[in-house]
């Protein structure tokens, strides 16, 4: 990763939400920062519409609700994150994400998870 990156501003407004994976029906995402290299923190917003789907995170990962509710299933429990509460989940955690409408910001690392993975 190169260490000569520079700040940056961006506007919710121009975010541009994509399908995420094989969940696209019911996860989009806009990045913030990660994949492109410029840092080993990966951020961005998720928006979850009807979402019920299991996922193993390969990183660490905070999330943050900003609009609705979700819930985190995992074998050490539920955990139910209402506007502004957030959810920590460590390398590794199995788990489920559940909402019908949320805005969620999420930040992980290492961003590049995918690549080291290869």
């Amino acid at each position: 990763m190169s260490n000569a990156s520079n700040p940056k501003e961006l506007r919710f407004i121009d975010l541009e939400f994509s399908p995420r994976f094989e969940y696209g029906d019911q996860a989009s995402a806009a990045q913030i920062s990660g994949s492109d290299g410029e840092t080993e923190l990966g951020t961005g917003f998720v928006r979850l519409a009807n979402a019920d789907f299991p996922w193993t995170v390969k990183y660490d990962e905070v999330l943050l609700v900003v609009e609705g509710e979700m819930t985190v299933k995992t074998p050490d429990g539920e955990f139910n994150a209402k506007k502004h509460d957030s959810i920590w989940l460590p390398k590794g955690t199995e788990l489920r994400y559940i909402a019908k409408n949320a805005l969620v910001f999420y930040a992980i690392h290492p961003a590049n998870w995918a690549e080291a993975r290869k």
